[in-house]
């Protein structure tokens, strides 16, 4: 049996956890943040990733990326960091696995729809979703709404990609200046080590897999990545050692190598910030001022080099952009619908209304779109706009 190796003094040690807003008995097999992790991974919002957007919407192939393989794929690749780091990576897979929880349908298209649709009411953003999902929509336990996810985890779900400096409460979404009133985020702080791994692992979860779901759509060609730094390279670099290897096998190759090196630059990167800053515990990250997980100067002009081919060529392909048209209407028109005639909604929800056109029925419609999978919001549409249907 593999022994742990132990911690990194900057690490989340879950004995020194913050706790949970509503106290509850630990367990005795597992630490605090596995027990986060495996919460995360039993909700029904974990489990509606699975028909929600990437790039591509459900229908379109079983082989793309959907929110759930892709926070799987982060969760592996974060996991692999902080074991790296010698970081804790229970929690580094938990912020992993919950960062999309609040993604609407139809993925970024169904996010501005909603956004622009609540913006009378306080406005909508998936970050903010997450955590109404997690100490709010959840409701599986007797004791509390939500998942009463340690401080630490709901800290690192909220600043995972940096603090929220300069604005007070007020000027907050909703629902994290209301739970920054009752429990205290420290939301001007940068968040831990494991919750800056996370949000860096997503970026190299989806910059590798956009690449690889963009040539299985056709958006673009290998010999169209050959003048991108890095990822040209690799390309080459394999082609050069496998002659002839089918294409399948060829991106797959490629993909595993682009990983790595981002990972291995990540983490050399990362060391070389703790030397500098003279990092000795999670309060020396949290009051840097700075991010201390990052990429080199090299890596980071690499991946703006890739995220630029990848907006021509396959977020602003005619394709992608004809669906999320089609996303944003149904959005749209299923908010504007429900918020107007809300006895048209499932009889849990409207018991949660206040009336037609009010701030409090908006927040439940909002509620209610943002928890559909594609497949769902499709078919919702269908059942309430197309004159044929019955059901």
């Amino acid at each position: 049996m593999t022994i742990p190796a132990p911690l990194a003094p900057y690490a989340s040690r879950p004995e020194e956890s913050r706790g949970r807003l509503h106290p509850e008995p630990e367990s005795q097999q597992r630490s605090v943040f596995q027990r986060d992790r495996d919460r995360i991974i039993h909700c029904a919002a974990f489990r509606r990733l699975q028909y929600k957007t990437q790039v591509f919407v459900y229908h379109e192939g079983d082989h793309y990326r959907t929110r759930l393989t892709h926070s799987l794929e982060v969760a592996q690749i974060a996991r692999s960091i902080a074991r790296a780091m010698a970081l804790n990576e229970d929690l580094a897979e938990a912020l992993a696995l919950a960062h999309d929880l609040g993604h609407t349908p139809f993925g970024h298209a169904g996010e501005e729809a909603l956004d622009a649709a609540m913006r009378p009411f306080g406005g909508f953003s998936h970050n903010d979703q997450t955590l109404r999902l997690l100490t709010k929509l959840e409701r599986r336990y007797a004791d509390f709404d939500g998942l009463n996810l340690t401080w630490e985890a709901l800290e690192g779900t909220v600043k995972h990609n940096g603090p929220l400096k300069g604005r007070g409460l007020e000027a907050l979404p909703p629902t994290i200046a209301a739970y920054g009133r009752e429990h205290d985020l420290e939301l001007e702080s940068w968040p831990s080590a494991e919750a800056q791994v996370a949000a860096l692992s997503d970026d190299i979860a989806y910059n590798n897999h956009d690449i690889d779901d963009g040539l299985r759509a056709g958006l673009f060609t290998v010999q169209e990545l050959a003048e991108v730094p890095l990822v040209g390279p690799v390309f080459a670099e394999v082609m050069d050692r496998y002659p002839g290897l089918e294409a399948t096998r060829l991106v797959h190759e490629v993909i595993r190598r682009l990983i790595d090196r981002m990972v291995s630059d990540l983490v050399a990167e990362t060391r070389r910030r703790l030397g500098e800053a003279k990092i000795r515990s999670v309060a020396d990250i949290r009051a840097l001022g700075r991010p201390v997980v990052a990429f080199s100067e090299t890596m980071r002009a690499h991946d703006r080099a890739l995220r630029a081919l990848l907006s021509e060529r396959m977020y602003h392909h005619y394709r992608v952009m004809r669906m999320a048209s089609k996303a944003r209407r149904i959005v749209s028109e299923l908010f504007r619908l429900f918020l107007d005639e809300p006895h048209c909604l499932p009889t849990e929800w409207r018991a949660l209304t206040q009336g037609p056109g009010t701030a409090e029925t908006a927040r439940v419609v909002a509620d209610y779109i943002a928890c559909m999978t594609d497949r769902y919001a499709l078919d919702e549409h269908y059942r309430l706009f197309d004159r044929y249907a019955t059901t």
